[in-house]
């Protein structure tokens, strides 16, 4: 097995939640799982007979089909994470159906067309901003509070919050917004204190970002597809360091397979700093490094060379 791929039926009978699983990471992350065995339950509002306010193609049915042929069991299931009754019918579906919970992955987010870049928050729409941070946060605090009982059912669960931006990056560095900045930094927050809850009672919290994803969103913003993507660089030169949703996805499968991934318990982690330490690849054979080319290249405003960063 060429270490592009992520290693077979090494997750075979773990169970997953996916929660915000229609598009992105999520999507890559739920995939990912299934590629290495395990039953994922795949969340979110848009279906083929409903679409959320994104107004996308993507439907959690899909990404569940998806899972299914990667080598999993995929199984979509309709949720308002900000509804707790839904989150909680959630749970109590996975709870009937298969008696356990291994891994939940927090991957709600839904604010891509909500904040506005270096908008000071006297002048950020306010009603905006705040639909960003409940769609941010609070749907992540109410996942956990329906889902950690089932997950700590059973020793060595795994939880992982999904943000942008290392806790190391983000201390130093205005994110894009009022807004933003708090809805990533209190997910980087929400891990370390998950951390603390879960720790002694024998599960695993950790944070983790992609770097530069290249998510359907993000390519139809820059008009190219995954089979031609280096066309945008003429345009946005740094994007060479830009990775697949598969990447992330392939850093939760590593370290839902690790009998030692109590190591990270309340830690951030990145995609590319995981696969140095688990050897895992995007898929095109790479392994890129973007928060480390962000700090030593993109920040410095040097020419963009991603030479040995992936």
């Amino acid at each position: 097995m060429s270490q592009a791929e992520p290693e077979r039926h090494t997750l075979e009978g773990r169970v997953a939640l996916v929660a915000g699983a229609t598009r992105g990471a999520g999507r890559g992350i739920a995939v990912q799982l299934g590629a290495a065995g395990a039953t994922v339950y795949v969340s979110g509002r848009s279906t083929r007979g409903r679409r959320s306010e994104y107004d996308r193609p993507e439907t959690i049915e899909e990404t569940a089909e998806l899972v299914t042929a990667a080598g999993g069991v995929g199984i979509p299931v309709v949720a308002d994470h900000l509804v707790p009754a839904e989150v909680e019918a959630l749970v109590g579906r996975i709870d009937a159906e298969q008696g356990r919970l291994n891994v939940l992955v927090n991957d709600i987010w839904g604010g891509e067309r909500l904040f506005e870049w270096e908008s000071p928050v006297w002048e950020h729409d306010l009603e905006n901003g705040l639909r960003l941070l409940r769609l941010a946060v609070e749907t992540h605090a109410v996942t956990s509070h329906y889902a950690l009982p089932l997950l700590l059912r059973e020793p060595g669960g795994l939880v992982v919050e999904m943000t942008d931006g290392t806790a190391e990056y983000n201390a130093g560095r205005y994110r894009n917004s009022f807004f933003y900045d708090i809805a990533k930094s209190s997910v980087l927050r929400m891990a370390f204190a998950l951390g603390h809850e879960v720790g002694p009672r024998g599960a695993t919290a950790v944070a983790l970002t992609p770097g530069w994803m290249r998510s359907e969103m993000m390519l139809d913003a820059f008009g190219v597809k995954e089979s031609n993507w280096r066309d945008a660089l003429t345009e946005v030169p740094h994007f060479a360091i830009s990775e697949t949703p598969s990447y992330v996805g392939r850093a939760v499968a590593a370290l839902a397979a690790d009998p030692e991934v109590a190591r990270w318990n309340g830690q951030s982690l990145s995609s590319g700093g995981l696969a140095g330490v688990y050897g895992f690849t995007d898929l095109d054979g790479s392994r890129p490094d973007a928060w480390r080319y962000m700090v030593e290249v993109q920040d410095p405003d040097r020419p963009a060379d991603t030479t040995g960063y992936r």
